[in-house]
């Protein structure tokens, strides 16, 4: 009998429904994710076609990562907290290891003149996209161990300088200055949703705009690019700005309504990049500005769902890692929608959920899928489980003291007062309480 009822709650718990902010979060995810995958068709079909891989070649690849990464993003969402603060750190090791194979053994591919990419076995993924997800984890754990002592520098500094900052210089030896970036903001965003105090960033910003200077100005082709970007405002269409005039041009193309899904001309090897770092110039083209104002709409509704999770998060690991992940991928989109609008240099940061690329694809899967199973946890402590507090709920007994309830008294609709009580004397009605009194007259 209690092995029966032990399953029922087991199963209870699996079917039971999700908060607003799970389906939310959910349900936006999934459906970037859906318009990834038409745009990566949409916008890689020739180049796959030019590369002998077909027209569909591209978008398969693609079509397998989300295949894994959506699954594992539901599976992640029933792991319990406990299973992240134990085993998260794993994820920022294995990333730094597979990082120094990147860049200290012959493994490692340079993709646009940055070091960031292993090949083995002819399959490619990119390391410093773990290393992300394993810094968002991290962050949590040791935040929430400092949550008392987040007032003094020395407490901050001491476990984040050295780790997030070897880290972010792991990536940058690479050359991968935009990745470098969206680090440095999730690391700054767990700070500031832990409640580190804002006058303690003013020197780490100071130190971090002065290392962004100095690592643009480490390479020549960096360097030019952001002096064509700066002293001609990016004209020179046939040089430098080459990539950034063209997906205006496309976005120029698309108008209002868009030139209609597959009819983009800049895909046509006018647009490097385009089913990556400047997908969203096909999204304007091919959709128009309606479409490119869903794309945006879209990540502000993101943003929205995750600040309802860390607004309702109690503890501290929580909201950290709900809200850094929040930085990571919202700023991450902002950075590529500004690039191709030309409002900020290229810096080769593809935009989540929608650009090809499997790596970031799938550890932004699992990421979510981590402040999914956040949203769960508050789901257990709004609403609670009945049928498990049934097994371990206490009752005062004469007998024997407290006892657990049985399921059936448990679940049972409650009996009238008059049939509980028993026969009272005369003469045990006596009490200095008139509640008392008239309680148990309507008894009798």
């Amino acid at each position: 009998m209690t092995r029966a009822r032990t399953a029922r709650i087991s199963v209870n718990r699996v079917f039971q429904a999700e908060s607003s902010n799970y389906y939310f979060l959910l349900g936006i995810t999934l459906f970037l994710v859906v318009l990834g995958l038409v745009m990566v068709l949409s916008s890689s079909s020739i180049d796959s076609y030019t590369a002998r891989q077909g027209f569909f070649g591209t978008f398969w690849k693609q079509g397998v990562f989300a295949l894994v990464g959506v699954p594992l993003m539901l599976v992640i969402s029933r792991l319990p907290m406990s299973f992240w603060r134990r085993w998260g750190w794993i994820a920022l090791a294995v990333g730094a290891i597979l990082q120094l194979v990147v860049l200290f053994t012959p493994l490692g591919v340079k993709v646009g003149g940055n070091l960031n990419w292993l090949n083995v076995g002819g399959v490619s993924l990119q390391p410093s996209e773990l290393i992300k997800l394993g810094l968002v984890v991290w962050l949590g754990v040791i935040l929430a161990k400092k949550q008392k002592y987040l007032h003094l520098w020395g407490h901050v500094a001491i476990p984040v300088l050295p780790i997030a900052g070897g880290a972010l210089g792991l990536v940058m030896l690479g050359g991968d200055l935009g990745t470098v970036m969206i680090m440095a903001g999730l690391v700054f965003g767990a700070l500031f949703f832990a409640g580190v105090k804002l006058r303690m960033f003013v020197v780490p910003l100071l130190v971090a705009v002065t290392a962004v200077v100095i690592i643009a100005g480490s390479s020549a082709s960096r360097v030019s690019r952001i002096g064509s970007f700066l002293s001609e405002g990016c004209t020179d269409y046939s040089g430098e700005c080459w990539q950034t005039q063209h997906g205006l041009f496309a976005l120029a193309n698309g108008g209002f309504f868009g030139v209609g899904l597959g009819n983009s001309k800049a895909k046509w090897s006018w647009l490097p990049a385009a089913d990556n770092d400047f997908i969203f110039a096909i999204i304007g083209e091919e959709l128009g500005m309606i479409g490119a104002l869903v794309v945006i709409a879209l990540f502000v509704a993101l943003a929205i769902a995750f600040l309802r999770i860390v607004r309702s998060s109690k503890d501290m690991f929580s909201k950290v890692v709900s809200g850094s992940v929040m930085v990571w991928i919202i700023s991450q989109a902002f950075v590529n929608i500004a690039v191709v609008l030309g409002v900020i240099p290229v810096l080769g940061v593809p935009l989540p959920l929608i650009s090809s690329g499997g790596s970031a694809l799938i550890t932004t899967l699992i990421a979510i899928g981590v402040v999914l199973s956040i949203a769960r946890g508050q789901t257990k402590e709004t609403a609670g489980d009945p049928d498990a507090a049934a097994l371990v709920a206490p009752v005062r007994s004469p007998a024997n003291g407290f006892a657990p309830v049985p399921l059936a008294r448990r679940s049972s609709p409650q009996r009238p007062v008059a049939a509980r009580s028993t026969s009272v004397s005369a003469g045990a009605v006596r009490t200095s309480s008139p509640t008392a009194h008239r309680r148990v007259v309507r008894d009798r």
